[in-house]
């Protein structure tokens, strides 16, 4: 069974343009394709928990927060 984070995807593509970065900067820095990036962003690929905290380190965010688990983008 395949978990799909909806609020996840919405949230890094919100904190992505908030930054103004493109798709293929965030694809960069995470080391993939830009097409491996978008699937990310569309909710189709689930991250790994090292890059879920990796993100969430980048933007200044919490886990909870990107993972769509808490409305509250400060961290603790």
């Amino acid at each position: 069974m395949k978990i799909v984070m909806p609020e996840m995807s919405s949230r890094l593509k919100e904190l992505r343009k908030e930054k103004q970065l493109k798709q293929r900067e965030m694809a960069a820095l995470l080391e993939c394709t830009e097409r491996h990036y978008q699937k990310i962003e569309y909710g189709e690929i689930n991250l790994p928990s090292l890059d879920v905290i990796f993100l969430a380190n980048y933007f200044g965010v919490s886990t909870d927060y990107l993972l769509g688990l808490s409305d509250h983008r400060a961290r603790l």
